[in-house]
C-alpha cells in the first residue's frame, strides 16, 4: 500500500500520515521534511534535482505514507501511489488547526524537522508564506485543484477518500489496517 495523504496547510496531514504509517508498519514521508533544509533553505527551489531525486527514493518503495503535495512532484507521487486520502475539511477547521499549531511551535521553539534548526517564530506569522496566511489564501484554490485533479482519468487507478470531517480519520485508519492485516 502507498498512500499519499494531501489537503491544505494546517489541515492534519502530516499527523495522518504518521498514524497511518504506524498502523501500517510502512516508511512515512513528510515532504516539507524532504524540502526544507537548515536555515529555511528550501531544496525545491534551491536545488529542484536533489529534491526530486529525494522524492523518487522514497517513492520507489514498495511500501509508504507520503503527507504532502507539492505542485512540482505531485503527478510523480500520485502515479505511484495506490491510495490517496484528501483532508477536504472546512475553512474554520483548517484554520483553528493551522493558528493552534503556530501558536504551540511559537511559544514551545520545537524543531520542525530534526537536524534543520527550523523553529517557528511569531515574527514568521507576517510574512505571505507563513501556513496560517497560505492556507487562508489558498483554501478555495486547492479545494478544486484536488476535486479536479481527482477527476483526472490518470489517477483513475487511486482509491480515494475525501474526508470531510477530522471524526472520519480515526475509522479510515483502521479501515486500512485491517486491510492489511491476514
Amino acid at each position: 500500500m502507498r498512500i499519499v495523504v494531501v489537503g491544505t496547510s494546517g489541515s492534519g496531514k502530516t499527523t495522518l500520515a504518521g498514524r497511518l504509517a504506524k498502523a501500517l508498519d510502512v516508511p512515512h514521508f513528510e515532504l516539507d521534511a524532504i524540502n526544507w533544509q537548515p536555515g529555511w533553505v528550501s531544496l525545491n527551489d534551491t536545488d529542484r534535482p536533489a529534491f526530486i531525486r529525494r522524492i523518487d527514493a522514497a517513492i520507489a518503495n514498495p511500501t509508504w505514507v507520503m503527507a504532502g503535495g507539492y505542485s512540482n512532484v505531485r503527478d510523480r507521487i500520485w502515479s505511484r501511489a495506490t491510495h490517496l486520502i484528501w483532508l477536504d475539511y472546512d475553512r474554520p477547521v483548517v484554520m483553528r488547526r493551522v493558528v493552534w499549531r503556530s501558536l504551540t511551535r511559537a511559544i514551545s521553539g520545537e524543531e520542525l524537522w530534526p537536524g534543520t534548526g527550523n523553529r517557528e517564530s511569531a515574527a514568521m506569522w507576517f510574512t505571505p508564506e507563513h501556513p496560517i496566511r497560505w492556507a487562508w489564501s489558498t483554501f478555495e484554490r486547492r479545494r478544486a485543484e484536488y476535486a479536479a485533479r481527482l477527476a483526472d482519468p490518470r489517477f483513475a487507478h487511486l482509491k480515494a477518500f475525501r474526508l470531510t470531517w477530522p471524526g472520519q480519520a480515526r475509522p479510515l485508519v483502521a479501515e486500512l489496517a485491517r486491510s492489511v492485516r491476514p
